[in-house]
């Protein structure tokens, strides 16, 4: 499952040889990643619910997030199998205990079964069938789509792999309703579009270690320049997908208002980038963009609640 987001360029290499064993199994996880991928569905759950939820409701949001939160960490985990190699040739990523061989590949898939497994379990005995296979799909859209076919195929492999980072609202959704509605294609629709702009500042100043994995990354095969063009272009985009939500009407004024501020924010981000490059205003706008999405879906949860 892609997350939203990838992994904060704030992540630092960890001396995994001193650690014991569960925490290299943790990190294999991708923690930071799995909780953005968890709050987003979380906002997807709450924005199902009309009023406040009572405790029945609660009960079930908490179960579906760990349920999502068992698979999406089976994924990442399968995500760290599946590009060990890679992954040791690049500054960023070599310090995962995969690419260090900390962790064997048997130890890694079983760990990434075993999670899947009992997410999909729980998901399917406790939730709905449909959030289940929705589920499911995702981690095969991450792991093996994106990650297997997609990733050293094509510079738009994040464009076109981006649907499964895309899905948690729309899981959050099925989990409280059992089906699909509009305003969860909608948040759909705006992570979709968000994921381009915020993988490619990161991968603008990582463009040598991506280089060096030999994947097709957009800064590679295009360069910097154009690269910084299409950020500012889906930026663009962006603020208008940020908008259905108001002109659709799940949403007031204090969502629009935080939206316009937002977008406007990450708008400034890449018209600066895209005019004046630096790996310090692409660490800037790629860090930006982690608090914009935060902070428009916590905006989205305010908003619900307001009279």
């Amino acid at each position: 499952m892609s997350s939203p987001a990838q992994a904060p360029a704030a992540s630092r290499p960890v001396q995994l040889s001193s650690m014991p064993v569960w925490r290299q199994y943790y990190v294999l996880t991708k923690p930071r990643v799995v909780q953005l991928i968890v709050f987003c569905a979380l906002i997807g759950m709450v924005l199902a619910v009309p009023g406040l939820p009572g405790w029945a409701a609660l009960g079930r949001m908490a179960v579906a997030c760990a349920g999502i939160w068992l698979v999406a960490a089976a994924a990442a985990a399968f995500n760290c199998l599946v590009e060990k190699t890679i992954d040791a040739r690049m500054k960023r990523t070599a310090w995962r205990p995969t690419a260090r061989g900390e962790l064997s590949d048997r130890q890694a898939l079983a760990f990434s079964a075993l999670l899947c497994a009992a997410g999909s379990a729980i998901l399917y005995l406790w939730i709905n069938p449909l959030t289940m296979w929705l589920t499911f799909a995702t981690f095969v859209g991450y792991a093996v789509v994106y990650t297997v076919i997609l990733k050293p195929l094509t510079p738009q492999n994040i464009v076109i792999g981006g649907a499964s980072g895309a899905m948690p609202p729309v899981l959050g959704w099925a989990a409280m309703t059992g089906e699909v509605g509009p305003d969860a294609l909608i948040l759909f629709l705006i992570i979709f579009i968000w994921t381009p702009p915020h993988f490619w500042a990161l991968a603008l100043y990582r463009v040598e270690d991506y280089r060096q994995s030999g994947l097709p990354m957009l800064p590679v095969t295009h360069g910097s320049e154009f690269t910084r063009l299409q950020v500012l272009l889906y930026t663009l985009i962006l603020l208008a997908a940020c908008l259905l939500p108001f002109i659709y009407g799940m949403s007031g004024w204090f969502y629009l208002v935080a939206a316009l501020v937002l977008n406007g924010g990450f708008i400034a981000h890449a018209l600066k980038l895209w005019r004046h490059y630096s790996d310090a205003q692409a660490r800037k706008t790629f860090r930006f963009s982690l608090i914009h999405l935060s902070l428009l879906f916590a905006a989205l949860l305010v908003d619900h609640y307001l009279p």
